[in-house]
Parts: structure tokens; sequence; C-alpha cells
């Protein structure tokens, strides 16, 4: 009998030391498991400039980054636009969100890289100083506001009296905001100089989008007549500070079924060959994170506020006041909706840039554009509340 209790003792002994055995090892592969899933994920690494413009990006980080299966996504904000074209054309990240005059004249420089998707939308808007709207005289309201001749007279009347044209911040002269005001101006018979032209009506400079309320405030100063065109919410930024107004909404100058093109996202060749997958992981939760954005500003309250947070963690000094005026549904100046290539969208956006003298040459747009990355989400109809 004793020797049947030592050995129990001996089995019970040899079978907690292999179970302990079998733990530490389940317990040691599970980090090793985790550590080679996250191996196989491909870094996507996008730049962007803060604009409204962009927050779907902006969105998909922070909602489904963890989410994804193939695409370490990483985003990275850029000061200017000719800082993020320096950079992307190094080659050292994956995709940019561009304003797709400058992309086509990247691409007619370089043709390594492809157009992926649409980031939005409409979007851009005029803002002027109280001085031009003396002359304006705008509405209160802003869905009353149009492109109509009297910020252009404005702008004439500036002139006469200034003895020389005032500058229109723009973000770049290769921008669509550049195609925009060259389209309302020549509607209204009136002529636009690039970077300098005192025989024109008004000449357009580049300013850095973050940097365009600064340039109505010291224009102010001086009084001295001023406004700018960029993306949204900048317009609405001067606005709900005080010192500027918007004119008006390129939606309302640009006419386009679903709404003008605008930013795109391009992604390099290099990416394209060797990272499809996680690629096109990105471009559909983007897709995802438009659809968010849009059905989240028709729900308003906690919903827009949770949106308007994520895109402060990024973009702090766009306040969730001039967001949620620039997600204003009501209003309707920017939409994160079909999202999928719109080639003859592009093109009315490059002809118009060829004529204004805005870009040299067009570009074969075939050849630019990479379909592959089209989406069902970002078709889906969304329901009005």
């Amino acid at each position: 009998m004793k020797n049947l209790i030592v050995e129990q003792k001996r089995f019970w002994s040899h079978a907690v030391t292999l179970a302990c055995v079998v733990l530490c090892m389940v317990a040691l592969a599970q980090p090793v498991q985790a550590e080679e899933t996250a191996s196989n994920r491909q870094t996507i690494k996008a730049i962007y400039i803060p604009l409204a413009d962009h927050y779907a990006g902006i969105v998909a980080f922070e909602k489904y980054r963890d989410k994804m299966q193939h695409a370490d996504y990483q985003i990275e904000r850029m000061a200017s636009w000719p800082l993020l074209r320096a950079y992307f054309m190094e080659g050292d990240v994956d995709m940019a969100y561009i304003i797709c005059p400058q992309a086509m004249d990247m691409f007619r420089e370089k043709p390594d890289f492809r157009w992926v998707s649409l980031m939005h939308r409409d979007g851009n808007a005029l803002a002027i100083n109280d001085l031009l709207n003396a002359n304006v005289k705008l509405p209160k309201e802003r869905s009353d506001r149009k492109p109509d001749s009297k910020v252009a007279d404005a702008f004439v009347k500036a002139k006469k009296e200034l003895g020389h044209p005032t500058e229109c911040g723009v973000p770049h002269l290769h921008a669509t905001h550049t195609v925009v005001l060259y389209k309302y101006l020549k509607d209204h018979g009136k002529t636009l100089a690039l970077g300098m032209g005192a025989d024109k009506d008004v000449v357009a400079i580049g300013v850095a989008p973050p940097k365009s309320p600064a340039f109505i405030k010291k224009k102010n100063s001086r009084g001295e007549p001023a406004s700018f065109e960029q993306s949204l919410p900048w317009a609405d930024v001067v606005e709900t500070g005080g010192f500027g107004h918007v004119a008006w909404y390129s939606k309302d100058v640009i006419h386009w079924p679903n709404g003008h093109v605008e930013c795109i996202a391009i992604a390099t060749d290099k990416c394209i060959a060797e990272k499809k997958a996680a690629l096109k992981e990105v471009i559909y939760y983007i897709h995802q994170a438009g659809m968010d954005i849009e059905n989240a500003r028709r729900a308003g309250g906690a919903s827009l506020r949770a949106i308007s947070d994520m895109i402060r963690k990024h973009i702090p000094e766009h306040s969730e006041e001039a967001i949620i005026q620039s997600l204003d549904p009501a209003l309707n100046v920017i939409n994160y909706r079909h999202l999928n290539l719109d080639k003859a969208g592009l093109k009315q956006i490059m002809d118009l840039a060829v004529e204004g003298g805005i870009l040299k040459k067009g570009i074969d747009i075939e050849a630019f554009a990479d379909e592959s990355f089209s989406t069902k989400i970002t078709e889906q109809k969304i329901t009005e509340q």
C-alpha cells in the first residue's frame, strides 16, 4: 500500500509538471502568434493636409486601423502642398491625399503612381474680409450666398481704389481651388492672374491652408481688402472667428453630378504592385469612414461630436463649431459619397485648369486611373434623417 501511495504521488507530480510546461508553452506561443500576425501586415503610410477634404482618411485611421488584417495604416500630416508633393515624389510614402491638378502635374512630370480613389466631392469656399463685404453685403444665411457678380464687382472696385489687383490666397497655384476661382471670375467677365499680373482683376497667390486665417487677419490689420479660396473648414473658421465671411461655396460654381472632383488619393506603382491587398483594405475603410461621416452629420448630436473629436486629435485648430458648420447637411457643401474614380469629372477640372493656364497641358486620364480599388460601399444610399 505504501508503495502504491508513493507511485501515485510521483504520477501526480509528473502530471502537474507536465501541465505547467504545456501552459507555459501556450502562453509563450500566443505573443509569438500575435507578433507573427502583426508582422504580416504591410505598412501603408499616407500623407495629408489639415482639411475637411481629408477627414475620411483621419476617421478611417481612428476607427478602423486596428481592424485591418492586411494593412498597418499610418498617416502623417504635412504643413503645405509643396511639402506634400516633394515628400511623396521622394518615394518614402505609399499614398497621398492631394488636390487633383497638382497630382496631374506630378503625373506629367513622373508617371510612377496612379489615381486610386476620390477623397471627397465639392468642399471649398471663398472667404472675404469686411472691406470687401462692405460692397457685397452678403446675406445673413450662408445658404443664400451664391456666386453672383457682387464679389467679382467688389474685386474690380478694390483694384481701382488700390491701383492694383487684390490678392486671393489659394492653397497652391496647382489647386482645384484656383480652377474654381478662375471659373467664377470668367463667368462674370473678370480675369485671374497666377502669382503676379497687374493687368488682371485678381491675383491668386499660394497660401498654405492653415495660414489662411492669419492671411486674412494680417490684411485686416493693414486695412486692405482680402480674400482666400480654400478648403473647408478654413472659410468657416474665419466666419465663426468673427474676422471674415464665407462668400460662396465651390459646389455652386462648378456643377457636377454627385459633386465636383477635388482631392484624390494617389498610390505609388510600387505600393500597388507589392501591397495591393493592404492598399485595397485601406481604401475600403476610407470609403466606409466617408459613409460614417455622412450618417453622423445627419444624426447630429453625439454621433457628430464623436466624428469631430476624432478629427480634432489630428487637427486641433479646426474648432468643433467650424467642423459642424462645414458638415451641415442642410448646406451640403462637401460630401464623402461616390468616392470611386470619376474620370469624366476629373476631365472637367483638367480642361478648366488647362484653359486657365493653371496646368500647361493635360494628361492621359486612362493611364492615370486605376479602377481596381473601387468599392460598392461608397455607392450605398444614405437614409436622410
